[in-house]
């Protein structure tokens, strides 16, 4: 009998450590560009990626009131194995759609943290399928489109605080 291998969806990033501190080129304060993203170990079966990256955190750590959205992009082909640092929208792998941040546009923007040191979570998500074309879509419509398609799921988390 052959061995169960499990795999588990693994999110890193180049440009951050887990936890750690997202450097000033990839936030507001610098020239505001995506960080290096790579993904190994999908699931079996895994058709398209979500990535998903927020601030629960906003707008000050000590008391949140909402999650502030900074990038959605689905239908990531399985066959990508991340996102270059800067990546512009016409370099994203071949059948990425966008969904819409809570800036009211597509693309990346990065950490802009009015006060304290926010966390900013960027998940990644294998689905069984892929989606249809949402019409840039906020992250809420996007996760409802996801329900009961996800095969697995990974975490990196990045911090940041402005230096006033």
């Amino acid at each position: 009998m052959a061995a169960l291998i499990a795999t588990i969806l693994t999110l890193t990033s180049t440009s951050f450590a887990h936890n750690g501190m997202i450097p000033v080129r990839f936030t507001c304060d610098g020239p505001n560009i995506s960080p290096t993203l790579n993904w190994t170990d999908l699931p079996e079966g895994t058709k398209s990626l979500v990535l998903i990256v927020d601030d629960p955190d906003a707008p000050d750590p000590a008391a949140p009131k909402m999650t502030w959205v900074h990038w959605v992009l689905y239908n990531i082909p399985p066959a990508a194995a991340g996102l270059a640092e800067g990546i512009a929208e016409k370099e994203l792998p071949q059948g990425t759609l966008q969904g819409i941040n809570d800036w009211t546009r597509t693309g990346y923007g990065g950490p802009c943290p009015p006060i304290g040191t926010h966390r900013y979570f960027h998940k990644l998500y294998a689905l069984d399928i892929v989606l249809p074309d949402l019409k840039n879509p906020t992250k809420v419509a996007l996760e409802h489109a996801m329900k009961g398609h996800i095969l697995g799921q990974a975490e990196l988390i990045g911090r940041y605080q402005r230096q006033h």
